[in-house]
């Protein structure tokens, strides 16, 4: 990993305020929201990729532009789950978090630019922080504008521009207002929007990137121990989720989700986390079923472990030792290069063949965060370059047995990166139950 530490980024001028001209003016709105080139946090430190990994992912993007016949790629990424700051992220390493959605704009020649929601302090600091040297605000929502001003800066104004989903687990698209002030301002354009354009560029993640998801599982596995640490009688669910957060936060990281539920093991009614913790106050006796998704720089793992507080009760201990731990290794063990995804799918029939159900996920992939392919005990789905296991792909393999009668379950996951020669667990920690000891 390299760090991002005041190199010269944002020196160039794209319009805006130079600081030497407006420097005395701060107090004005318009000479604040867009001034360049200030000497604030220039002394900040930031993980980043290398030049040379970014160079990749263009190139590997302008090539998919020129199967699709796309001049302008608009490529948008938000804070909702389901991208986690999406193309954008990935094309410039900025997620952002102070509205619906921004933009990267990559055309088929020259740098991208970056359409930020906020101007000022909040500009430069982004602009020490990101790839491109191009980085513009929004000028007070007109994001589209900002788009189309772009596109238009770079020769591309009567070209074909493509949308990505903002969304893309639902292939949602930006708000209907930035498509058609883009629209307004470039009317000789035509405009396309995009099925699911970066899953294949991702699924398969290089060295760096691999770095990254595996920080992403160290932190995954602190917050669980964390929450492990707290639980015990009177400690709210809420709570064992901040500890969770605060781990991850505190080694440099950030929360994607976190699910945390409670049951009394002895008359159980839960057979998966909470994703809203509630203020319910643990009891000894209580298990605490979780999922939780730890982000390093946008590269998620996600890990799931049941807690006991207190000791296992026998159908607790028995259920984990003779069905849940070894229906996840069998599973466990078809996570090998060349290897369909089909074997997944029929080492999960172990839970059937022994009196159990689960939850209708045993696996899914990571691109940044959950995506193709997915796999139950009833499906597979899979594009068709991803049917058999890749290297470089993440894993997250997550079987959730659950008793006959639907009162209890143990979700029990983690986050795999598949190698030349079989799988790394990027959740590095022992397998078992874990008992809060307090």
């Amino acid at each position: 990993m390299t760090t991002n530490d005041a190199d010269g980024r944002g020196d160039v001028e794209q319009g805006g305020n130079d600081f030497e001209r407006v420097r005395g003016r701060l107090d004005e709105g318009e000479a604040f929201g867009d001034m360049r080139n200030t000497p604030y946090y220039e002394d900040a430190e930031y993980p980043t990729f290398s030049d040379a990994e970014f160079e990749r992912r263009h190139e590997r993007t302008r090539e998919e532009m020129d199967r699709r016949g796309i001049d302008v790629l608009v490529a948008p990424g938000g804070p909702y789950h389901w991208s986690y700051g999406g193309g954008m992220l990935w094309l410039t390493g900025h997620r952002g978090w102070h509205s619906m959605v921004e933009y990267a704009v990559l055309p088929r020649e020259g740098d991208p630019a970056l359409v930020y929601s906020f101007g000022g302090t909040h500009a430069e600091a982004t602009r020490q922080a990101v790839y491109p040297d191009d980085v513009r605000p929004s000028q007070g929502g007109d994001f589209g504008g900002v788009v189309a001003e772009i596109a238009a800066d770079r020769g591309y104004a009567d070209a074909t521009v493509g949308i990505a989903p903002a969304d893309w687990r639902f292939e949602d698209y930006p708000p209907v207002d930035h498509m058609e002030r883009m629209r307004e301002e470039l009317p000789e354009a035509d405009f396309e929007l995009l099925s699911d354009f970066f899953h294949e560029l991702l699924y398969r993640k290089s060295d760096e990137e691999i770095a990254y998801h595996r920080t992403a599982g160290e932190l995954c596995v602190d917050a669980l121990h964390a929450m492990r640490d707290r639980a015990e009688p009177g400690v709210t669910e809420y709570q064992l989720a901040a500890e969770a957060a605060y781990a991850a936060m505190d080694g440099g990281g950030q929360v994607d989700f976190l699910i945390v539920g409670s049951t009394p093991m002895d008359d159980p009614a839960q057979v998966f986390g909470n994703p809203r913790p509630s203020h319910r106050e643990l009891s000894d006796g209580d298990i605490v079923m979780n999922e939780l998704a730890i982000g390093y720089e946008g590269y998620t793992c996600q890990i799931g472990i049941p807690i006991c507080v207190g000791e296992p009760t026998e159908q607790v201990r028995t259920m984990f030792d003779e069905v849940t731990l070894p229906g996840f290794k069998r599973m466990e063990a078809e996570l090998r290069p060349g290897n369909d995804l089909a074997a997944v799918k029929e080492a999960g029939e172990f839970f059937r063949d022994n009196g159990y159900q689960s939850r209708p996920t045993h696996l899914h992939g990571i691109d940044l965060v959950s995506n193709s392919p997915h796999i139950g005990p009833d499906h597979i789905r899979a594009d068709d370059h991803e049917r058999e296991f890749q290297p470089g792909t993440i894993q997250m393999l997550e079987p959730n047995p659950i008793t006959e009668d639907g009162t209890l379950g143990q979700f029990y996951g983690h986050t795999y990166v598949i190698t030349e020669d079989g799988a790394e667990r990027l959740t590095d920690c022992p397998h078992g139950l874990l008992v809060a000891d307090w």
